[in-house]
């Protein structure tokens, strides 16, 4: 406890470590609990078929293809609706964001609200892709881009927890120069993190806004080929943008489907042909269940 009250509660970590906590336990829960259902979705049917009882609807919990048993753990469903988890989750980070703009709770409650508060964060960003494309691509290749905002997430709360201030104390003599070198600094940091992101590395740059260190190295090395800087940068150096397209070649690409998969599961059908079958479905489920069309 010693520990703990020197290093995270009297340097105001605690929050940031119970928000980290909350995020990461939450995801490895949420992922479990998806992987389950999808399991037991896709296991065959009597003779090889699908349950007719309950005819699947692509989803995070409910993959195309396969059929749902209940059990312990399954989707949730409000008037034959199926309310995906990042709701809650969206939910969850509003209320404590309002709980703690408005009381300011202190120890232990604050540590409370950040906990609630990194659970709703992994419960919203463990669905990113369905903000991003606005569809049910939850088990498709499109979908694992929800596995780079998790660890994107979690990389940051790392950084805020193992960082203070990422540019130093403010000066406290306030004289001329002491201010003007801190804004330097400030603006030089932030034009790195800045670069970083222009040359594709978002994660780089979010936490090089943290750690100026990190947005030092991504502003300095190879940007990724489709990036803006490398368009804008690259077109007429042949011999650098074939060193960016080695760097970022097939092996990156595979070491990073690798990562992502063994954290959030395979894959299923991949682009606009499964986003495509998801919304088919759909419609076919809501026609089904508001009956045939009235004729005049």
């Amino acid at each position: 406890m010693g520990w703990y009250t020197e290093h995270v509660l009297d340097a105001g970590r605690a929050p940031a470590l119970f928000a980290l906590v909350g995020f990461v336990l939450t995801f490895v829960v949420v992922r479990a609990i998806t992987r389950r259902i999808r399991a037991r979705s896709t296991a065959p049917g009597p003779a090889g078929g699908t349950d007719a009882a309950h005819p699947a609807v692509p989803g995070p919990d409910r993959p195309a293809g396969g059929r749902e048993r209940r059990g312990l753990v399954g989707d949730v469903t409000i008037g034959g609706v199926h309310v995906h988890h990042q709701v809650w989750g969206i939910l969850l980070v509003l209320l404590t964001g309002m709980l703690e703009f408005r009381y300011s709770p202190a120890s232990p409650w604050s540590e409370v609200l950040a906990l609630l508060f990194g659970a709703g964060a992994a419960l919203a960003l463990d669905e990113f892709a369905l903000w991003l494309y606005v569809d049910d691509v939850y088990w498709t290749q499109d979908g694992q881009k929800s596995i780079t905002a998790i660890l994107v997430g979690g990389a940051l709360g790392g950084a805020l927890l193992l960082s203070t201030s990422p540019v130093g104390e403010s000066p406290e003599d306030g004289t001329a120069p002491a201010r003007v070198a801190f804004v330097v600094t400030v603006v030089v940091h932030l034009v790195l993190a800045f670069v970083a992101v222009l040359k594709g590395k978002l994660a780089t740059g979010l936490i090089g806004v943290v750690v100026p260190l990190v947005a030092l190295v991504g502003a300095v090395r190879l940007a990724k080929p489709a990036s803006y800087w490398a368009r804008r940068r690259y077109a007429g150096r042949p011999r650098r943008r074939e060193r960016a397209e080695r760097r970022f070649g097939p092996r990156y690409r595979a070491r990073q489907e690798r990562l992502r998969t063994l954290l959030g599961g395979a894959p299923g059908p991949a682009g606009a042909a499964g986003a495509a079958g998801a919304a088919e479905a759909r419609t076919t489920a809501q026609s089904s269940r508001s009956g045939p069309p009235a004729t005049g």
